[in-house]
C-alpha cells in the first residue's frame, strides 16, 4: 500500500494575509475571519482584543489593509 499524504485543508490562497504569527492566525480563524475583507466588518479596537492578536499582528494587518485600500470598521466611519 502507498502512503497517505494529507494535506491542510486552508490553505494561503485562501488567504491574503500578511505574514502572521501561528497565534495571530489561530486568533482570526476563532473569529472567523479568513481574509483582508471579511477583517473589514471588526473595528481596530475588537481585533486588538482578541487573544493572539499582539501589537505586531496589529501593525501588519493595518498595513495590508492599506495597501488593498481597507480598513478596520470604525476607521471607515470616522472617515465618512
Amino acid at each position: 500500500m502507498g502512503k497517505v499524504i494529507m494535506k491542510k485543508t486552508t490553505s494561503n490562497a485562501e488567504s491574503d494575509f500578511p505574514k502572521l504569527a501561528q497565534p495571530a492566525l489561530r486568533a482570526l480563524a476563532a473569529a472567523g475571519v479568513r481574509n483582508l475583507n471579511q477583517l473589514t466588518k471588526f473595528s481596530e479596537e475588537e481585533v486588538k482584543r482578541w487573544h493572539g492578536i499582539g501589537p505586531n499582528a496589529m501593525t501588519r494587518l493595518r498595513r495590508a489593509l492599506h495597501e488593498k485600500g481597507l480598513s478596520f470598521a470604525a476607521d471607515r466611519e470616522k472617515r465618512e
